[in-house]
C-alpha cells in the first residue's frame, strides 16, 4: 500500500522537473521591435521578460521605462546585444537586414512575425508568441476574443448602415503637420477604415504623398489624422496650417476630424484595435454611436 503514494510522488517530481526544464528552454530575456507585437507580449503575460523595446512600443505605458533600441527599421546591433537578449522579436518591417544578420551571428534568436493587416496574421502571430512564452492557452483565448469583438462590431456597423450610407474617409499620417502620407489599400490604416465601416477614398497601394490640392479634391466626409510628432489638437492645427487647401473639404467644414494614435499603425494588428474601431465607427455613424461604442 505504501508503494503507490511513493510512485505518485516520484511521478509528480518528474513532471515538475520536466516543466521547469521546459520553462528554462524558453527565451527569458526578450527584445521587441514593433508596437503591436510588444503589446501582444504584454497581453500574454510576458512583459516581465522584456529587457528592451523599440520607439514604437508605447503601450502599455510601463514599456516606456525599458531601454530603447531605437526605431524598428533602423536598429543597431550594438544597442541590442548590450541587453544580452535570448531573443529579438519583430515583424518583417524590422531592419536593416545586415543588423539582423549580425544579431543572429552573435547567437541571438531572431523571430519574425507578420505585420499584414488581416486576421490570419493575428492568429499566426499569437500562436507563435504563445509557443515562445509557454502561454498557448492564453494565446488561443485572446485570438478567439479578438474575432468575437470584430464580429460584433461588423454586425453593429451593418445595422448602422441601414440608416446612413458609408462615409468617404481619408486617413492621413503626418509629421508635425508636414505633407501627410495617405493610407491606401494593403495598409493597416485601410484595414482600420474598412473595419469601422468607412469607404477609403484613397485607391492607391500603400502609403503615398498627395498634393494638398489633390487631397482637397477628394473632399472626404471624415478625416482621420495621425501625427508621429504631435498629439490631438496640436497635430490638427499643424496639419491645417501646412495644408491650407484641406480647409475647404467637407470634413473640415463639418468638423468631422478624428485623431488616431500613430502607434496603432505599426507592427501589425494589435490588441487595442477592437476598442479603437468602435470609436472610429461611432465617429463615422454618429446617429448609431451608442450601439457602436458599447
Amino acid at each position: 500500500m505504501m508503494r503507490r503514494p511513493a510512485a505518485l510522488a516520484a511521478l509528480c517530481a518528474a513532471l515538475a522537473l520536466s516543466t521547469s526544464a521546459l520553462a528554462a528552454e524558453l527565451p527569458q530575456r526578450w527584445v521587441s521591435a514593433g508596437g503591436a507585437l510588444s503589446e501582444w507580449v504584454s497581453a500574454l503575460g510576458g512583459e516581465a521578460r522584456l529587457v528592451g523595446v523599440d520607439t514604437t512600443s508605447q503601450h502599455p505605458a510601463s514599456l516606456k521605462t525599458l531601454p530603447s533600441i531605437g526605431y524598428q527599421r533602423q536598429l543597431s546591433a550594438e544597442g541590442i546585444l548590450s541587453l544580452r537578449p535570448d531573443v529579438l522579436v519583430g515583424t518583417e518591417e524590422m531592419g536593416p537586414p545586415p543588423v539582423l544578420a549580425q544579431i543572429r551571428n552573435a547567437g541571438v534568436r531572431v523571430e519574425l512575425f507578420s505585420s499584414q493587416a488581416d486576421l490570419a496574421a493575428v492568429d499566426q502571430n499569437l500562436k507563435q508568441l504563445g509557443s515562445l512564452l509557454g502561454a498557448e492557452q492564453k494565446a488561443s483565448e485572446l485570438a478567439a476574443s479578438y474575432h468575437q469583438q470584430l464580429d460584433q462590431l461588423q454586425a453593429a456597423v451593418k445595422q448602422a448602415q441601414t440608416g446612413q450610407k458609408a462615409p468617404g474617409v481619408l486617413l492621413l499620417v503626418g509629421h508635425a503637420g508636414a505633407k501627410p502620407l495617405i493610407a491606401g489599400s494593403g495598409t493597416s490604416g485601410d484595414w482600420l477604415l474598412r473595419q469601422a465601416g468607412a469607404r477609403n477614398l484613397a485607391e492607391h497601394q500603400g502609403y503615398k504623398n498627395f498634393s494638398t490640392e489633390a487631397l482637397a479634391a477628394l473632399d472626404p466626409d471624415v478625416v482621420v489624422f495621425s501625427d508621429r510628432a504631435l498629439d490631438g489638437e496640436q497635430a490638427l492645427q499643424a496639419l491645417l496650417k501646412e495644408n491650407p487647401a484641406l480647409a475647404a473639404s467637407r470634413a473640415v467644414r463639418d468638423k468631422r476630424l478624428v485623431s488616431l494614435d500613430p502607434t496603432l499603425l505599426v507592427g501589425g494588428l494589435g490588441p487595442r484595435l477592437p476598442a479603437t474601431l468602435r470609436e472610429l465607427a461611432g465617429a463615422f455613424y454618429p446617429a448609431a454611436k451608442a450601439s457602436l461604442t458599447q
